[in-house]
Formats: structure tokens, sequence, C-alpha cells
């Protein structure tokens, strides 16, 4: 289980793990990047840029869920994403938050 709150209505935390992070560096094409100068010239979504970032954010995702599951966790509270321009052409991001163990409410 992900959440964005840092609880998880009906059930309890256990233990913490930690922070737990996955992350990636993507570089755009050129092609991509000319055929986006271009878009941007007349408006509307620009879906090969948007496509690849939906692709990043699950890939992201899924290495900061292996990384709780390697540390025992089954649930991760807090998780945010984080998105940042390295140098030119360079994207960075990142998926974190904090691996927890959780337990029905009782």
């Amino acid at each position: 289980m992900i959440t964005t709150t840092f609880d998880l209505p009906g059930y309890r935390i256990t233990s913490c793990q930690g922070e737990v992070m996955g992350l990636t560096v993507r570089s755009r094409n050129a092609f991509s990047v000319f055929g986006s100068g271009l878009k941007s010239l007349f408006g509307g979504e620009l879906k090969g840029q948007t496509q690849a970032l939906i692709d990043s954010r699950l890939q992201v995702r899924e290495r900061m869920c292996w990384e709780a599951e390697q540390r025992g966790a089954n649930a991760i509270v807090g998780m945010r994403f984080d998105t940042s321009e390295i140098g030119n052409g360079w994207t960075e991001i990142c998926a974190y938050g904090t691996a927890v163990s959780v337990a029905p409410a009782t």
C-alpha cells in the first residue's frame, strides 16, 4: 500500500523501516526536443513528453517499492514525486516516502 498521507485508515503502523526512494535520470532525444519546440509554438499537449513522464514515474515508483520490500515493509506513507532539470535536456524523476509495516487496526 502506498499513500501520500502519513497514516492509513483502518491500519496501524507497527514499525518504521526508514526513507525509501526510486530515482531515474532521463534525456530527451533530438527529434523529441525539435517536435516539442514546434508544438509549443501552436499550443497543445506534448504527448510524447507526457508519456515519457508517466513511464518514468511508474519506474521510480517500482524502484521505491522494491527498496521498501527489501527492508521488510508492507506499506509506504508520505509518498511524493519530485522532478527537476539537470543540465541541458536531462530530467531527474524521484519517488520517495517512508517505508513502514502496518497491521489492521483492532
